[in-house]
């Protein structure tokens, strides 16, 4: 049975910021609308059929089979991805003459700078996710959010695979589905050394560490070994989860245990390279090594980790550090959608695009975040939230016919927090650290939270973990971490 649906008409002369109502429309692909009410419309499933207009509404026909809603509009958006690139993508598409459908494996966005904070117990994960579907509740031109992974991208006849074997078409592609751990070619370490990418990754490290505290409890001989903890990587991962570890340790839970004095517990932050935080200014890795030591971790630059396995870690020096957790900071890798693409990648598997963002060959398909690989433009969350608005300028841009321009990087600064009232702050060609970048560095963060129940909750937390050395989150959800 073919139901039918009413849809309204584009209105000429309105209020057309990308330029829709000219008397021809490039639909992508080369298709044409013109201004006459005969044309060939796009169906749902991807295909085109005529159709006729009237100033009443575009009437059509479809299978039941079909979405439950219409999407009638000249250009078909797909997002792949609503980190902080895919969000700010489609934020910047929202007065444009477009439908946006949003694809993510995850029906939440997340606010990844402060997963450390879950992961130490100081913030529960609704603390910094906000579901996807409230915060385009009222962005008109967002038709659809999908909760669902993209299996396949054919990128000549403009499809998208989902894992249920359905597919998308677009006219405008967008991915942004950012980043994973890499082991540099050591993947069985990840069961030993989890890294830090995921509310679920939170949770695993939070589980761990509160249970290496009961599990010393209960046998207080083996206590050395399951209070080390070892951090592999000091960048502003790293550095955050090594000092978090520490005020765990002496203040939170520093009078919770009878058998075990938890202020004894040893942080290991082991690093590859020459100093901490090699991003940053010499003078700020070298402050940031000093407050950590401070804190009473112990920081070994240029050590090599060779082996990590249940009960620690090996360095190429030869030494072998027993721990009862190891965490992993030390590198990152493009998402699996990147393979998908049929583009050039480096080392890491990004997408190499082009200075617009696109793919080679596929003007209209961008790829932003943290899977683009950009020379000059770092992986935080200021650089990706700038390569999204860039991506939507650019839709607007093809839409209206104008050419598209290179994305240029502006660099607001760096900053990292290490402890309480510790931090270094790189913000134009200011550095400081110590209580004021920790403020700014508070500051920042609560400013760019989605929704100000979260900002509120937030501070709240953080003013609470401030005046009582207290951690409020330290619940250990999954049992069989304490066996």
């Amino acid at each position: 049975m073919k139901k039918r649906f009413e849809a309204h008409p584009l209105e000429l002369g309105g209020d057309d910021p990308a330029g829709l109502g000219q008397v021809k429309t490039d639909l992508g692909g080369g298709v044409e609308r013109p201004s006459d009410s005969h044309h060939l419309r796009k169906t749902v499933s991807g295909s085109f059929e005529e159709g006729h207009d009237s100033m009443l509404g575009n009437r059509f026909e479809r299978s039941s089979a079909a979405w439950d809603h219409v999407m009638m509009s000249s250009h078909s958006v797909v997002v792949i991805g609503a980190g902080f690139a895919g969000l700010n993508a489609v934020k910047t598409l929202h007065k444009t003459d477009v439908d946006i459908t949003i694809v993510d494996r995850r029906n939440f966005h997340l606010f990844q700078p402060l997963l450390y904070q879950v992961a130490t117990a100081g913030l529960n994960p609704s603390d910094i996710a906000y579901p996807i579907r409230s915060i385009f509740r009222g962005q008109a031109n967002v038709k659809r959010v999908l909760l669902a992974e993209v299996v396949g991208l054919d990128l000549d006849t403009r499809s998208v695979t989902l894992d249920d074997g359905s597919t998308l078409s677009y006219d405008s592609l967008i991915i942004a589905t950012g980043a994973t751990h890499s082991y540099f070619g050591n993947d069985d370490w990840e069961e030993h050394a989890p890294g830090l990418k995921t509310i679920e990754d939170a949770l695993d490290i939070r589980g761990r560490v509160l249970a290496r505290f009961e599990e010393a409890e209960r046998t207080p001989g083996d206590a050395d070994r399951l209070l080390t903890f070892v951090v592999v990587g000091a960048g502003p991962t790293g550095v955050e989860l090594a000092g978090a570890l520490v005020e765990i340790a002496v203040h939170a839970l520093a009078s919770d245990f009878d058998a075990i004095d938890p202020s004894a517990a040893r942080v290991v932050l082991v690093e590859g390279g020459e100093v901490v935080l090699p991003a940053y200014p010499n003078r700020l890795s070298e402050s940031a090594r000093s407050q950590l030591e401070a804190l009473g971790v112990e920081v070994r630059t240029k050590a090599l980790v060779k082996n990590i396995d249940d009960t620690g870690v090996d360095l190429a020096s030869g030494e072998r550090i027993e721990a009862g957790t190891v965490l992993w900071a030390a590198g990152v890798k493009a998402s699996p959608v990147a393979a998908l693409v049929e583009a050039p990648k480096d080392r890491a598997g990004r997408v190499v695009v082009e200075p617009d963002l696109s793919v080679p060959d596929h003007p209209e398909v961008l790829v932003i975040g943290d899977l683009a690989s950009i020379p000059g433009v770092p992986g935080v969350a200021p650089a990706a939230m700038q390569q999204g608005r860039h991506a939507g300028r650019q839709i607007i841009d093809r839409l209206a016919g104008r050419p598209g321009e290179p994305f240029r990087y502006k660099d607001k600064g760096s900053l990292a927090t290490i402890g309480r009232a510790r931090a270094v702050a790189h913000i134009g060609s200011a550095r400081f650290s110590g209580l004021p970048a920790w403020a700014a560095w508070l500051g920042i963060h609560i400013f760019y939270l989605i929704g100000f129940r979260n900002r509120l909750l937030v501070l709240i937390s953080w003013a609470w973990n401030y005046l009582t050395f207290r951690r409020g989150a330290r619940i250990i959800t999954d049992t069989r971490r304490t066996r």
